[in-house]
């Protein structure tokens, strides 16, 4: 599975063959999600919106975002409201401030009740504007004493000018000299007059900027909880590790180091593949050995079932199986000069390697004599071997190992360890056999294929005797 891709029918593999394990992590992850919900207090949000009239640059809208979450805002906010161990501080982390499209200002409170979120934005809203208005009356105020000492100043220059037009006309000698000094006294005297009712006028008249910024209603109260909700948080859990253990399945898919192919377990054990047997798919042969608590967790959760190995195709009958048998045991009896004593060795722990040992075992004969083409008949004897401390007994009788094994158990380390353990024994690997499982047919057409298969069993192994 290194180099397959993961495609959905992997994931498919997983959840069917792991439904056990992943239905108890997907209830304990919403445990969690569900614990942290008491370690998150529930909480609620709402919001209050400020127009802001007029043409306003996106700059200005910014600048005004950020005075409404200004310390000095949320101060106030907090003095006004007078919660009980609560101050600015603690608000600023509870308020926030957004533009939206019309030059409107949302201005978003937070609280453990819906009651004090509605509070919150309210109050946050109306000392913003206050404090806008603070802000910009100054300004305007000014602004306002500047252009009027500028007015005044362009009067009394003004007025200087008047004077010296009235001194450089005829004094009275001509009718219009006197009607431009006429004129001229008139435009003086509207002009001290003008002066005089700026000067009267009240600064405060030119403070319109309280008008600007408008609170559009109170906040509405929050109906829900915000995000995270408890809900949320359980859902979250239980997908989160759910995930997880996906992930975590591929992952050690990925960097599992077991030999799937046949060249490379071949190369592994340093001899020649015979060729591949089947045996019936029995869900016992597919969990490992072993008793005590572990052992039954494992079996309860599932995780004794390899998920990584495809599912078995479906054979066709015992006749079929059978020839596949005859035909291995007919390559290695030509692979021997002579009759031999052969160990049919097998890792523990293999049970589709133990059921297809012994099946082979069974179809050896029991003359180990040469025949007329003067190949003998190997005897053979099964042994397991501990993939962890490989031992085999020293040669004796027997004087070489047929390894059998199935796919995608053992790393290239755990069959080298196989090899050596034969070479320390004095046996030569002739040969490997590797077996997989297979579907058989309904079991209504057993009993034909047990009766048609008896007879070409036992003319197989007649033949065989004679050939021998």
């Amino acid at each position: 599975m290194s180099d397959d891709t993961i495609r959905l029918v992997t994931i498919g593999r997983i959840v069917r063959r792991r439904r056990r394990l992943l239905a108890l992590l997907v209830v304990v992850g919403a445990l969690v999600g569900y614990s942290t919900s008491f370690l998150l207090p529930p909480r609620y949000t709402t919001s209050a919106s400020v127009l802001l009239p007029g043409a306003w640059e996106e700059r200005e809208l910014r600048t005004q975002t950020e005075i409404a979450t200004s310390s000095v805002v949320v101060d106030r906010a907090a003095a006004a409201l007078g919660w009980h161990g609560v101050g600015g501080r603690e608000l600023r982390e509870q308020v926030s401030a957004e533009t939206s499209d019309g030059n409107i200002i949302k201005i978003s409170g937070t609280a453990d009740t819906p009651e004090r979120a509605q509070q919150l934005s309210d109050q946050v809203a109306r000392q913003f504007v206050a404090f806008a208005a603070q802000i910009t009356g100054n300004n305007a105020d000014l602004d306002a004493a500047a252009r009027l000492d500028a007015l005044r100043q362009l009067v009394v220059q003004t007025d200087r000018r008047i004077t010296e037009l009235a001194d450089a006309a005829d004094p009275g000698r001509t009718v219009e000299s006197v009607q431009t000094r006429t004129d001229l006294e008139k435009l003086r005297t509207a002009l001290r007059e003008a002066v005089d009712k700026l000067d009267q006028a009240d600064p405060a008249a030119n403070k319109a900027v309280k008008a600007n910024l408008v609170v559009m209603g109170p906040a509405a109260r929050p109906a829900g909880e915000a995000p995270p909700t408890r809900t949320q948080l359980i859902v979250a859990g239980a997908l989160l590790f759910f995930l997880v253990a996906v992930v975590a399945h591929l992952t050690a898919a990925r960097m599992s180091r077991r030999l799937r192919t046949e060249p490379e377990i071949a190369a592994a054990l340093g001899s020649t593949l015979l060729g591949t047997v089947d045996v019936p798919a029995e869900r016992a042969a597919h969990r490992p050995g072993g008793r005590g608590p572990r052992a039954w967790i494992r079996r309860l959760l599932g995780v004794d079932v390899r998920w990584d190995i495809p599912a078995p195709r479906t054979s066709g009958d015992e006749a079929s199986r059978q020839v596949r048998y005859r035909r291995v045991y007919a390559r290695l009896r030509d692979r021997l000069p002579a009759s031999r004593r052969l160990l049919v060795v097998v890792p523990d722990g293999d049970e589709i390697a133990r059921r297809a040992a012994e099946q082979l075992v069974a179809e050896a004969p029991g003359d180990p004599s040469p025949g007329a083409s003067g190949k003998g008949h190997p005897l053979l004897r099964m042994v397991g071997v501990s993939v962890s401390q490989p031992m085999l007994p020293d040669r004796d009788d027997e004087s070489g190992a047929l390894v059998v094994l199935s796919a995608a158990n053992w790393t290239a380390g755990e069959l080298a360890g196989v090899a050596e353990a034969c070479a320390d024994a004095g046996h030569e690997v002739v040969g490997i056999v590797l077996a997989g499982t297979v579907l058989t047919r309904p079991a209504r057409s057993a009993g034909r294929t047990r009766h048609a298969v008896a007879p070409e069993l036992a003319v197989a192994d007649e033949a065989t005797g004679v050939a021998g």
